[in-house]
């Protein structure tokens, strides 16, 4: 069987904690889109693991794939599974030939295109680990992958090639320096190391077929979506996006498993209780102005920094026009939600219904960001509901969860047409009222 868990909004939504809650019934956990720009953090017995490129099921002992749908930067890849051994745990890690790899070109480009942008209306405010230059490599077939890091030859040839554009790049377009990043010889040594330890850890597969092998044996398989709905290239609001799909639709591209494989499976969003953002771009139901206060409150106690940039992120009202959007374009069939715990004790709870545009009342999001960043948040009031025992209502279930809150939840399944399969009362795994088990 497989279960694909998906952000059901800009990324930030808690799906690490999901994984790793599921995951324990999963027999492998694929990451099958995105790179280190992808922070997820897994919580087990007071212990936290921050995670950027490695798959979350490894906090579990659990076979963990990078999917061809991933962009691999083996310096983050090799650091964080020495920093996973030293705490005890023995990560076992597939990474997909045909997944592309950073180089140390790409990120500083990155840097430099971002920078560029600064005072432009096109400035998305990326991570700068390199991950749109390397998927734009890739689409222009310049790209170099995992399995041309273990031929030598092979590896030389495609730096010989894509080197020299990257140092034009640098150089004649943008008027800089370019540095040890374009340097064919110390790249080659540095990169042929790496395919050498990737072969000694017996890590290099063809993803597809390995997980085929897998699935056809009866194995659970995970998909495990990074960033969110919102951020989705194709689905999101653009330009303000990743370079990859994180929806459910590219567990099937980014792995080499059939869509009718995926498809008969679970695809579950995860939801945040309100709404967070790091980066540029609209966000209509933002707390800003006079309700900067109100957001600081809950970006401090829902600790909304980034994991992977330690920016704070922007706090709105749950957005559900966004999670119709989302729900429609990944099928969700159940749905989890999480930080409610967050929410208890406001003063005052809202959600953003609807949008209006122009006169016009919409229910879901218009195509394109101009016309997102113009829309006006139709707001619907919630009673709030008071702080409590979080842990004992994670161990007495679903009908512990306080009134407004059990309120708050039955309106999320009846807007996004799926029933709430999770309540995240807490970062621990333990802290998780679970209502439906996706693998039954």
């Amino acid at each position: 069987m497989t279960v694909t868990i998906v952000g059901s909004q800009l990324g930030d939504e808690g799906k690490g904690a999901l994984v790793d809650l599921w995951g324990g019934e999963a027999d492998v956990v694929v990451r099958y889109q995105g790179g280190d720009n992808a922070g997820h953090t897994v919580v087990e017995g007071g212990e936290e693991y921050a995670l950027s490129l490695v798959p979350s099921g490894a906090v579990r002992d659990k076979v963990g794939v990078l999917g061809n749908g991933c962009v691999v930067n083996p310096r983050t890849l090799f650091e964080e599974l020495e920093a996973l051994r030293e705490r005890g745990l023995d990560p076992d890690v597939r990474v997909a030939r045909r997944a592309h790899v950073i180089l140390p070109y790409h990120r500083r480009l990155d840097g430099i295109e971002e920078e560029a942008k600064a005072d432009s209306d096109v400035k998305v405010g990326t991570t700068g680990r390199g991950i749109g230059p390397t998927y734009e490599d890739k689409a222009g077939r310049r790209g170099i992958r995992v399995g041309d890091l273990l031929d030598p030859d092979v590896l030389r040839e495609r730096l010989e090639y894509a080197v020299p554009q990257k140092r034009a790049l640098i150089e004649d377009v943008y008027g800089l320096e370019a540095g040890e990043e374009c340097d064919v010889d110390a790249l080659h040594g540095e990169f042929a190391a790496f395919g050498e330890r990737l072969r000694e850890n017996d890590m290099p597969v063809d993803a597809g077929e390995f997980l085929h092998e897998q699935w056809a044996a009866g194995r659970n398989v995970m998909f495990e979506g990074a960033q969110g709905t919102l951020i989705d290239v194709d689905h999101g609001n653009y330009p303000y996006v990743t370079s990859s799909n994180p929806t459910a639709g590219a567990a099937a591209v980014g792995s080499g498993v059939g869509p009718t494989v995926v498809g008969r499976g679970e695809v579950v969003g995860v939801v945040k209780a309100y709404l967070s953002r790091v980066g540029e771009g609209p966000l209509p139901t933002e707390l800003d102005g006079e309700d900067e206060e109100l957001a600081d409150f809950i970006r401090e106690k829902g600790g909304e920094f980034g994991t992977v940039t330690g920016r704070p992120r922007r706090i709105g009202w749950l957005d559900v026009p966004m999670l119709r959007h989302a729900s429609r374009v990944s099928g969700f069939t159940g749905v989890a939600v999480n930080h409610v715990d967050v929410l208890a004790g406001l003063d005052e709870l809202k959600v953003g219904h609807a949008y209006e545009l122009d006169g016009e009342r919409l229910e879901t999001m218009p195509a394109t960001t101009q016309e997102w960043a113009r829309c006006e948040p139709v707001l619907r009031e919630f009673e709030p509901w008071p702080g409590v025992d979080w842990d004992a209502v994670a161990e007495e279930g679903y009908a512990a969860v306080p009134d407004g809150a059990r309120e708050y939840l039955e309106y999320v399944e009846e807007q996004v047409d799926a029933p709430v399969y999770a309540v995240g009362v807490g970062p621990d795994r333990d802290a998780t009222v679970v209502r439906a088990n996706p693998w039954e």
